[in-house]
């Protein structure tokens, strides 16, 4: 891990404990553990709201961490700041006793997974660990008041169990695990320097340097004005939950530090889950959007398919999810526009694609199933519950009158959702072809999708109810429907008047999908709604996301507004005071905290907030990048677009996206701005119909370099101005384009 930027080479890898700190490159772990004499015990403070961990704002690498403790009755408040050169400070604060002081030890814990012996010098008041090129050295600007050893972690926490906070006989020069110990009587507010050098002077004159350091302020926030604190939700719930999986070898993005590493024997990638961490790092991180595609390409199985399930005590390879990989990894590429993403995609995508039609289609009429394979010997593997974990939505009612056929090992039931993505993952994969120079598949794929989408749209249709719906092998229509009936709208195999329904007749209704908290996971008037558990009647962000998605591709964009706003309001009920990122949310109250089955600190949570950012700015596979002027004042900082990481913005009517401390383009013009693109050479995009006159201005370029500006290829005039400057008339509406020449 040597190439690790510095940033990232210290940071909160350790996949259970977010106040643990590990530098990858040397193995070496820094935990801060709380003991409460009051309580006599320690913490070492482990995620979840119920043991008084409170994850704050962040940055993706170890620039600035914030995090709040609570154990018996004491609240902490830890910020860990990089200093750059490989050193990092963890800063305390202590916000309010639950005790006196004195009998509050706050912990240093330091080891090295290479078994290195940790050592203190009395003299220094150094304490550190390392050999060969690979030295760490831990200080702070006055001596620890007990510097102790013990074997590990679960010895000191026994010492403390045993022997509470005054005990002498664990103090030492060196062990396996050294602990540097501060009470809050006398460091009710301290700081203590940790850095690597390749010598042990180089790494204490880091430290020593790190420590003439301010003290970190408050992260200045990444989102204000319309939907505020949308993209600082994003930032934080991934960069909380990216971790190092030290069984693989690799950094990725787990759902819950609450309960995956533990349940699943170290590690855990749930297929879809871990596309929808790509796609909320790809708004703020490319690199780790990369570390996520990379986690769910390597588990490509054998016969093709990308595994629902893969941990370190289980595989389930007989089934999968349902196909969005190509939907996410073109729209990675749409971002970044890093071919990685659809170099590396191909081979595995193509294979998944083609592992659904060869498997899934039991009764062979072009209409796929949920099912599951007789290969591996994953848990319920061969049961109807594994078919229903292959859609993701697992005891959703859509299934409840469903069969699984052995002759098939499918339900007999074809899902609209399904479907749905199958059509969509045939036509993204065309255009990842089609850019990879692949033109016979790329063909190929385009006519098979087109066909898949006349199928839905003639057979999956209700026209009784007015809505699209599964389908039972016996031609009759489930009940119950899901949001996945909007599916049709997102791959576009919905006709306009049935997409039209959909919409006004379903999606608005408040007895339907709409109501409080929209979208419920099944209809409202459903029996199964009451039910109020997991997929029966909660909220859930991916299936908001997809609808949200389809809405935009239909051009329902003042539906797809009002909806953005209300999950924007949801998300932050829950995140604003207490930092909730929800699994799922309760479609009457909102919360996410109302029953027990629900994680509170779930990645894919933050989809409900980039749903808001998407309001803003987005990429998609329809409009390109899209910037929005709502003329509501904005602020946007660090989101990555096609022109790199950008600041957008909108104050006093004006939008302008900048790049560092230059203004790339300015505008007046109010609505969606789509298929934007600017380069040195030009600046482009679609201008949405205007009341008013609008003006758009190039500041940084002169007005001499600009070689024309057109509109739908008609030529407008410039401005006499020293920079590029055009007026755009009332009602003008098309593609936009200065030429900037080379």
């Amino acid at each position: 891990m040597d190439d690790l930027a510095p940033g990232r080479r210290w940071n909160t890898w350790d996949p259970i404990h977010p106040a643990e700190l590990v530098h990858l490159p040397s193995g070496t772990h820094v935990a801060v553990t709380a003991y409460s004499d009051a309580l006599g015990t320690m913490t070492r403070l482990p995620p979840g709201h119920r043991n008084g961990v409170l994850l704050g704002p962040r940055t993706m690498d170890s620039g600035h961490i914030e995090l709040e403790v609570a154990h018996g009755g004491t609240r902490i408040a830890i910020t860990m700041a990089g200093q750059g050169d490989d050193a990092i400070t963890v800063n305390w604060k202590t916000l309010e006793h639950g005790e006196w002081g004195l009998r509050y030890w706050l912990n240093l814990c330091i080891w090295r997974e290479d078994g290195s012996a940790v050592r203190y010098d009395p003299d220094t008041t150094q304490m550190s660990v390392g050999s060969g090129d690979s030295h760490v050295v831990a200080l702070g600007p006055r001596f620890p008041l007990m510097a102790t050893f013990h074997d590990d972690m679960d010895a000191l926490d026994q010492e403390f169990r045993e022997q509470g906070y005054f005990y002498l006989a664990s103090r030492g020069t060196e062990g396996p695990m050294g602990v540097l110990r501060y009470n809050l009587e006398e460091m009710a507010s301290f700081q203590v320097a940790i850095a690597c050098g390749d010598d042990h002077a180089t790494a204490a004159e880091r430290a020593n340097a790190a420590l003439t350091q301010d003290e970190p302020e408050a992260l200045t926030p990444a989102h204000t004005g319309f939907m505020a604190g949308a993209l600082d939700a994003v930032r934080d719930c991934v960069a909380w939950s990216t971790v190092w999986d030290r069984h693989n070898q690799r950094i990725y993005t787990e759902q819950s530090r609450n309960w995956i590493a533990q349940k699943f024997g170290g590690w855990g990638v749930w297929l879809n889950d871990s596309v929808y961490h790509g796609h909320l790092a790809g708004l703020v991180d490319t690199q780790v959007a990369h570390e996520n595609q990379r986690a769910v390409f390597d588990g490509a199985t054998e016969w093709g398919n990308l595994p629902c399930l893969l941990t370190g005590n289980d595989s389930w390879v007989d089934r999968t999810q349902p196909p969005i990989v190509s939907w996410v990894t073109w729209m990675h590429y749409q971002r970044s526009r890093d071919r990685r993403f659809l170099e590396e995609g191909w081979g595995p995508l193509h294979a998944n694609h083609t592992w659904w039609w060869r498997e899934r289609d039991g009764n062979n009429n072009g209409l796929v199933e949920y099912g599951t394979s007789p290969v591996g010997d994953g848990l319920y593997r061969g049961t109807k519950l594994a078919a229903k974990d292959e859609s993701m939505m697992d005891n959703s009612p859509v299934h409840d009158e469903a069969r699984l056929m052995s002759e098939s090992n499918t339900l007999d039931c074809e899902d609209v959702g399904l479907n749905s993505f199958l059509a969509l993952d045939g036509e993204m994969l065309a255009l990842i072809a089609a850019e990879l120079g692949h033109a016979e598949e790329a063909e190929v794929l385009e006519r098979q999708s087109q066909a898949h989408k006349e199928r839905i749209r003639d057979q999956l249709w209700d026209e009784e109810r007015g809505i699209f719906a599964n389908r039972l092998w016996s031609g009759k229509f489930t009940e119950s429907v899901a949001p996945t009936s909007f599916y049709p709208m997102l791959c576009g195999a919905a006709t306009p008047e049935q997409a039209t329904m959909l919409v006004e007749r379903h999606l608005l209704d408040e007895n339907g999908f709409w109501g409080p908290w929209p979208v419920p996971a099944c209809s409202r008037s459903d029996p199964a709604f009451l039910d109020n558990v997991y997929w029966r009647g909660r909220v859930w962000p991916p299936l908001n996301f997809a609808v949200y998605m389809a809405l935009r591709r239909y051009g329902f964009d003042d539906v797809a507004t009002a909806l953005a706003e209300r999950c924007h309001a949801l998300f932050m009920q829950n995140w604003d005071d207490e930092r909730i990122c929800g699994e799922n949310f309760s479609a009457t109250t909102g919360r996410a905290d109302d029953q027990p089955d629900t994680d509170l600190f779930y990645t894919w949570g933050a989809l409900m907030s980039a749903i808001a950012v998407a309001e803003i700015s987005d990429a998609t596979p329809w409009q390109g990048w899209t910037v929005s002027n709502k003329g509501e004042d904005v602020s946007l900082a660090g989101l990555v677009t096609p022109m790199g990481t950008v600041g957008i913005s909108v104050a006093n009517g004006v939008l302008a996206i900048c790049s560092g401390a230059a203004t790339k383009l300015e505008t007046s013009a109010l609505g969606r701005l789509t298929d934007v693109e600017i380069s040195s050479s030009r600046v482009a995009f679609n201008l949405p119909r205007q009341t008013n006159v609008s003006v758009t201005r190039l500041p940084g370029v002169q007005r001499s370099r600009c070689k024309r500006v057109t509109m739908d290829g008609r030529l407008m005039e410039l401005q006499e101005t020293a920079h590029v400057e055009a007026l755009f008339p009332a009602m003008s509406v098309g593609a936009v384009a200065f030429d900037l020449g080379d």
